[in-house]
């Protein structure tokens, strides 16, 4: 059984009971979070000679889709799990390793991404909080914007300016050091509600040296080399899951909706076409997000035309099913009106679709991207 078939049987189980109420109060799935860790979602991308299952992007995908279908949010939080892991154990000290592989093996615990902030927008790998150095330590003041998973993961990656001028560290930092907190009032998000994304407070929060991955200087180049395949790779994934949970929406009301003299919805051809182009944007978008997983040439290409394609088709497949479900889904009685909502989450999350196409741009003509 493939990745995906086993996250979509976990999803039913353990995600889709409680979408709808996560959204409506903008409350973060806790207990199916606490399903993944007894079950081992978590630990899929820890090597096998550390206890993981030594999995790599091909499953990222399979899985961040497949939760996102159940709950964008979740497939979007879980996304952020594996990224912030993948750079520590690609970067991190053995030390540092250890640790926080011991706290998602053995205490269920995840992490998150603090990348973000109000006065650099999209461009998140240019921080401007302050980094005061030490021998041993560093301490971090400022603020972190829009961070999902806010005071529900364990560790927090955060960018800061480095002691080498004019470059970037890149600091694991735990939920429990002290001067760190959120603003969880801030949050009123359109859509995606239950990633309770809000600022996180740096309030000369102390952090060890030894909580720094790689040395002085590097974290730039780990956001394009591993947090941007990651990470784009997981918003095609969860983007795409938006647009296979759109169509599935569409053709069960159009099936289920009768006339009065009994003939369904389905049975007109408008909606008919409707349906057609929802299906086929959601399939394309599924077959590029994972084609691109798995690829070994034109890698960054493939990665960024996925994260557009489903970005786009996701607002497309719900502006059509909107169509379809008409004034039920209008009236919030259908999933569509929610799921709508979380597909433009994805015009506003960094990196946004148009700086994504400008990098696509540069890299098709052999130009440099940030």
């Amino acid at each position: 059984m493939s990745y995906y078939e086993q996250a979509s049987q976990f999803a039913a189980l353990h995600i889709q009971p409680t979408s709808a109420e996560c959204d409506a109060e903008a409350k973060f799935p806790e207990v199916a979070f606490k399903q993944m860790a007894k079950d081992g979602w978590f630990s899929m991308m820890i090597p096998t000679a550390m206890g993981g299952q030594g999995q790599g992007l091909d499953a990222h995908a399979e899985v961040c889709m497949a939760f996102a279908e159940a709950n964008p949010s979740a497939g979007l939080c879980y996304m952020m799990h594996n990224v912030a892991l993948m750079c520590v154990l690609t970067y991190g000290s053995d030390e540092l390793k250890q640790q926080i592989c011991s706290d998602v093996l053995n205490d269920g615990k995840f992490l998150a991404l603090a990348y973000s902030e109000l006065g650099s927008g999209t461009h998140f790998y240019n921080p401007q909080i302050h980094a005061e150095f030490a021998s041993e330590h560093v301490i971090l003041d400022g603020v972190k914007s829009m961070v999902t998973s806010a005071g529900q993961a364990s560790w927090y990656l955060v960018l800061a300016p480095s002691a080498e001028n004019g470059k970037v560290d890149n600091w694991a930092v735990p939920l429990s050091a002290a001067g760190l907190s959120f603003d969880n009032n801030t949050w009123q998000g359109m859509g995606m509600r239950p990633n309770i994304s809000c600022p996180m407070k740096l309030d000369n929060v102390q952090v060890s040296m030894l909580n720094r991955l790689g040395v002085a200087g590097s974290g730039a180049e780990q956001v394009f080399s591993v947090v941007a395949p990651f990470f784009v790779t997981g918003l095609a994934a969860v983007y795409s899951g938006v647009c296979l949970s759109l169509s599935h929406a569409a053709n069960e009301h159009a099936k289920s909706r009768k006339y009065p003299d009994a003939q369904p919805l389905s049975h007109i051809e408008t909606v008919q076409t409707h349906l057609a182009n929802i299906y086929t944007r959601a399939i394309a978008a599924k077959s590029l997000t994972l084609a691109a997983a798995n690829a070994t040439s034109d890698v960054l290409q493939k990665i960024l035309a996925a994260r557009i394609f489903a970005s786009e088709s996701a607002i497309e497949c719900g502006r059509l099913a909107m169509r379809v479900g008409g004034g039920k889904a209008y009236n919030k009685a259908l999933t569509i009106e929610r799921f709508l909502r979380d597909a433009y989450a994805g015009q506003v999350m960094a990196p946004g679709v148009d700086v994504l196409n400008i990098w696509l741009g540069k890299t098709l003509t052999d130009q440099p991207i940030p």
